[in-house]
């Protein structure tokens, strides 16, 4: 069975009925939890007197981070910001997708500077195939010339070689001088077609101080230096090393009588790192603190932000922290943490921006709670009173959905000669968090808005008929498992995983289950107190591993309860699909429908400015961005399903204003908030939202200033009645389309053998004939793939395009989802420029996924402007 041959390599422990509840953990705060001393605190200093230099921000590139034109969306790739990434050549492969050329614009329009090519990627094998250096300069000629045709030639980084210390050239004793002559063959060939082209290198598996002197020493002599050094830091002890590493190569720099060039650490992290808050954390703060560039490693699937996406448009715990750092600006300053150059210790760093007078900390990497000790807070920026806020982003899987990280500690702070102590939460090694400081103002003091939660580790439960699994590895190699432990071999009538809760309130929780399946859709049954409360259905993952998360909503009275999740239902064992991985199951009170607000003044803008000075509107409008006409402020809403949402702001303008809204790079016509004369206002438009990240821009395109507030957020439900869905085997066939019975289609069918040729099309809805803005939502599956690497899931990417009767044709992804018939609901946006005319779904180009259903929303359900009194 592939579930015990995927975990042989593990160490298991067999777990009867003979546990009891109580080897349970204990709940802190229950009857019969044990009382637990409080964890000493750690100390992060910062001092906001003391800079460090400008801010990079070059630290969370990612090497095949972009898999196809919208793969990841352009939303994720905008809110992460990467400076660079790494692909593969025009018409390499190596992989299947990830073609320099064909992703470049998606990086370029997200604000990224420089794509690096890795030209010996366009060979298939891994590692390379060696046919001589002949061979590869015909192969390197083509790509030259594909780039050399482009207006943005410049942009692309020549990586002329990757990894030669073990690839081609590993005994340096014997093949030092080949590579050497071979470095300058390929480098006077790129300069002969692209006299301008960067070239990196040497690009080594790990930092190799004798070699790089030789080369160096080589490359000055024969001018043929790279205008970026590259090499790689994979191992989890890189967190010891690479500040070490870097001052070596900067003094040996000096003796040698070149540079300082730039650096760019063009692979770093290992699956144990990827999607992981503290552990990037830790990464992300030594680069950014020697002031050189890095591409995270790519482990799992080309497309994914190297796993920092959630299917195409979705956001996990690690792509926040990615976000974050993105929205630093100003100067880093000095921080000090407990133990510099430690792995899996506390880490962090800071910006101030004085212009906004906002300091930020991120931080993470312990257990521990931590007190960020805050000196160097000048008067004159910031006052005699801060707000602060703390917002935590932890691990929600891989393929785990998280939304806006919640502010879990917040207080207005008396500053007594210049410093102050933020006191952050700990518990939770694999969060990091943000803590932002600013002027106090007239506006109510800053509050926590975290809700009440509590987790539970699988394997710290009742384990009965499974095994708990050791998945721990130092080597970093595995993916990481919360806790180290996940319960595996959910495979007969009688395995279950109960833990108990003590919840505080009577009312709706939301239950989340870190969970991981061998590719295929899985199934359990949830039981409350014994009770059957329903049978759940887990979408595909990757591998055992590589982590999900499924929510589902609990109702729960006050007290404490035995939740426990079965491979049987009432009705009998659910057989194979029940064999699930359990890693983690989450809490967390439901208080309210979704509600996020987002401070304008923490986000990016074209233009304008943050004022706290404003004391007269910040009554009116607390926490103020002000817009001169032509200027906008960009932010990143989350939403946890699609669905409509209501977006709120208030403002004050002078005169008659204009509010427009874009998202996703999207005009939204009809979203405009409009004024007739001076005042404070609130406005709002009801949008239909894609789950996951949507960009968000709100600009003024009126003559008079604005001074903007916050942005709310809002689920509206009853707004979801405009939404029209249509099972796709109901519809009309073409060619060689055909109907599938499928388990998990929502019909009990799909369509099936779309695409060259095959059509599918759908009438439009009576509701929905007019011309206009719609999102299109369709449930699709496809798990196509290469198979002939030995580590990278050549994950392929297929498209499908709607064609209107009488209009256009918009086509959009369906990145790979694990299995041929569990089905993913993805959205983009659709424009029809006719009255009434049908859609037909088909690809001109090759296949297209299997379609369970499709659904038309409009795009904008009501807009309104009223006075705020």
């Amino acid at each position: 069975m592939r579930h015990r041959s995927a975990r042989s390599r593990t160490t298991t422990v067999a777990v009867t009925a003979a546990l009891v509840l109580a080897a349970l953990s204990p709940i802190p705060g229950s009857p019969t939890a044990a009382a637990q001393p409080a964890p000493t605190a750690e100390t992060l200093r910062v001092d906001l007197a003391d800079s460090t230099g400008a801010f990079r921000g070059g630290a969370t590139g990612i090497l095949y981070g972009l898999g196809d034109p919208g793969v990841p969306s352009r939303d994720l790739i905008a809110g992460m910001k990467p400076r660079t990434i790494a692909q593969k050549p025009p018409d390499g492969e190596q992989h299947p997708n990830g073609d320099a050329l064909v992703v470049a614009d998606d990086l370029f329009a997200s604000g990224g500077a420089d794509v690096f090519i890795n030209s010996q990627d366009i060979y298939s094998a891994w590692p390379y195939q060696d046919l001589g250096i002949d061979d590869y300069l015909a192969r390197l000629r083509p790509q030259l010339e594909k780039v050399a045709a482009r207006p943005d030639r410049d942009r692309f980084v020549w990586t002329i070689f990757n990894e030669p210390d073990w690839i081609w050239y590993g005994d340096w004793a014997t093949k030092k001088d080949r590579f050497l002559a071979d470095w300058t063959k390929v480098y006077r060939t790129v300069k002969s077609v692209l006299p301008n082209a960067r070239i990196d290198g040497p690009g080594e598996a790990s930092y190799n101080p004798g070699r790089l002197r030789d080369f160096l020493t080589y490359a000055k002599a024969n001018d043929v230096l790279p205008d970026i050094v590259t090499w790689h830091e994979l191992s989890p002890d890189s967190l010891n090393h690479y500040r070490a590493h870097y001052d070596d190569y900067r003094a040996m720099e000096k003796s040698l009588g070149i540079g300082p060039l730039p650096i760019n650490i063009t692979e770093y992290t290992n699956r144990r790192d990827t999607s992981v808050p503290g552990q990037l954390i830790q990464w992300i703060t030594m680069l950014e603190d020697t002031k050189v560039d890095g591409q995270m490693a790519y482990w799992s699937l080309a497309g994914n932000l190297s796993d920092q996406a959630v299917r195409t448009g979705r956001a996990n715990g690690g792509w926040w922290l990615t976000k974050w750092y993105a929205d630093l600006s100003g100067d880093t300053v000095r921080v000090t943490s407990p133990k510099p150059s430690t792995r899996d210790t506390l880490q962090g760093l800071a910006t101030l921006d004085r212009g906004d007078a906002e300091a930020t900390v991120l931080l993470g990497g312990t257990a521990n709670p931590v007190d960020v000790a805050v000196t160097g807070l000048d008067r004159k920026t910031f006052g005699g009173h801060v707000d602060v806020r703390v917002s935590k982003t932890t691990w929600s899987g891989y393929e785990g959905d998280a939304g806006q990280p919640p502010v879990v500690a917040a207080s207005r702070v008396r500053v007594s000669d210049g410093k102050i102590t933020v006191k952050v939460p700990g518990g939770d090694p694999l969060a990091a968090y943000q803590v932002i400081v600013t002027p106090a103002g007239l506006a109510p003091a800053p509050a926590a808005n975290a809700p009440w939660t509590s987790s539970h580790e699988a394997e710290s439960g009742l384990v009965e008929n499974a095994r708990v699994v050791d998945q721990s590895d130092p080597s970093g190699w595995r993916y990481t498992t919360s806790g180290g432990k996940d319960v595996g071999y959910m495979n007969n009538a009688g395995s279950r995983v109960t833990v108990e809760v003590d919840v505080p309130r009577t009312g709706t929780y939301r239950l989340g289950v870190l969970y991981g399946t061998g590719g295929f859709v899985g199934r359990q049954a949830l039981y409350v107190d014994d009770s059957h409360r329903a049978t759940l259905t887990f979408p595909a993952t990757l591998n055992w591993q590589y982590r999900g998360r499924l929510d589902t909503p609990v109702q729960l009275t006050a007290g404490r309860h035995r939740i426990s999740l079965r491979t049987s239902e009432p009705t009998g064992f659910l057989g194979a699909p029940s064999d699930v991985a359990l890693d983690r199951l989450d809490l967390t009170e439901v208080t309210s429908p979704e509600r996020v607000t987002y401070q304008l003044s923490d986000s990016r803008r074209t233009g304008g400015s943050v004022d706290r000075g404003v004391r007269a509107l910040r009554a009116l409008v607390p926490n103020a961005v002000v817009l001169t006409p032509g200027d906008a402020v960009t932010t990143y809403v989350s939403a946890a399903e699609d669905g409509y949402y209501a977006l709120s702001t208030t403002w004050f303008g002078a005169g008659r204003g204009k509010l427009g809204l874009t998202l996703s790079d999207r005009r939204v016509a009809g979203g405009d908030l409009t004024t007739d004369r001076a005042g404070a206002w609130t406005g709002t438009t009801t949008v239909h939202l894609k789950a996951g990240v949507t960009e968000v821009v709100l600009s003024n395109e009126g003559r008079t200033p604005l001074v903007l507030g916050a942005l709310t957020q809002v689920r509206d439900t009853a707004a979801d009645r405009l939404a029209v869905r249509v099972e796709a085997e109901s519809g009309q066939l073409g060619g060689a389309a055909a109907t599938a019975p499928g388990r998990w289609a929502s019909g009990g069918s799909y369509v099936g053998y779309l695409g060259n040729g095959g059509t599918l099309t759908v009438a439009r809805p009576d509701a929905l004939r007019e011309a206009g803005q719609y999102n299109l939502t369709v449930a699709y599956a496809q798990a196509e793939k290469n198979t002939g690497h030995p580590y990278n899931t050549d994950a392929i990417t297929r498209y499908l395009d709607a064609t209107e009767a009488g209009g256009g044709t918009t086509r959009a992804p369906y990145r790979h989802n694990y299995t041929w018939d569990g089905f993913w609901a993805e959205t983009s946006p659709l424009d029809l420029t006719t009255d009434g005319g049908a859609l037909t779904f088909g690809n001109a180009t090759g296949w297209g996924p299997n379609v369970d259903w499709v659904q038309l929303a409009p795009l904008v359900a009501t807009t309104s402007v009223t006075p705020r009194r």
